[in-house]
């Protein structure tokens, strides 16, 4: 009898196992991005703030840093929200919005000059400052999977209402002085982005933005950078921290002077995000 010595033949199907197993991994790789999401959160900076005057040459005329000289608290929670959404596979629009609006009464210990007025030194002065920012831009996203790096125009809103108010007695006579104003403007805005999933629950992403806008009426720039973490511990329904550095600088000219804000804004936001 002679010995069978012959092969096992491998299907043809077996072949296909170590493609399928890559297409697998390859479908298995965590998304950075979302379909949408709405971001509800808060943000909470410390707050350096200059509001001042210069005269037409841009000579120095006054100022009054509303944290140092009226007492403004430098941290305050302001509510901020957001909503990003994909239309196709790597183009979407972003929303982003928040505020910030103090006001404060205190005696001062130094003159200030604000709205072309000098409010002197031991008078007592009431301020105001409300500051609003929006911004809606479209970005593309280069990459796929889990990294993905994006490029974002649009425009953005920001809005500036400041007020201050003095009432001093001198010699039995009380003086009263008053100065405010309100502006709002539409800027150009540039964006670049990243983000990189971890897995499905776990990711970071970076943002820079940039305003800029040459105006008689209300110009200058705002910058923005921003470094978070998100964590989904459900589908749908996660969180994000980020810490974000902001610097606003603006500059209204007027006849015979000019106004001006210099802010700078730094410190965590914390959101509740759902996603789809």
């Amino acid at each position: 009898m002679k010995a069978s010595h012959g092969r096992r033949r491998i299907h043809p199907a077996w072949l296909l196992l170590p493609l399928a197993l890559v297409s697998a991994a390859a479908s298995a790789e965590p998304a950075a991005l979302d379909r949408a999401s709405l971001w509800v959160g808060a943000y909470y900076p410390t707050m350096d703030t200059i509001i001042g005057a210069s005269d037409k040459s841009g000579g120095y005329i006054g100022h009054a840093a509303l944290e140092d000289d009226l007492g403004f608290a430098d941290h305050r929670l302001r509510p901020r929200l957001r909503l990003e959404a994909l239309l196709g596979e790597h183009q979407g629009l972003a929303v982003d919005y928040y505020n910030v609006n103090r006001s404060r009464t205190q005696d001062l210990s130094r003159a200030i000059t604000y709205g072309g007025t000098t409010y002197d030194a031991n008078a007592s002065a009431s301020a105001k400052l409300d500051f609003d920012f929006g911004s809606v831009a479209w970005r593309w996203w280069f990459g796929s999977g889990s990294d993905v790096f994006g490029v974002g125009l649009g425009g953005a809103y920001y809005g500036v209402h400041a007020a201050v108010s003095g009432t001093a007695t001198v010699n039995g006579q009380t003086m009263h002085a008053a100065s405010s104003d309100s502006a709002n403007a539409w800027a150009p805005m540039l964006e670049l982005g990243w983000r990189h999933a971890f897995d499905d629950n776990l990711r970071v992403y970076a943002d820079l933005s940039g305003v800029k806008r040459n105006s008689s009426r209300l110009g200058g720039h705002i910058y923005n950078a921003a470094l978070g973490v998100e964590w989904y511990p459900w589908r749908h329904l996660g969180f994000a921290a980020e810490y974000d550095y902001t610097r606003i600088k603006l500059a209204q000219h007027r006849h015979a002077y000019n106004d001006d804000l210099d802010m700078k804004l730094n410190g965590p936001s914390l959101f509740v995000r759902v996603r789809l």
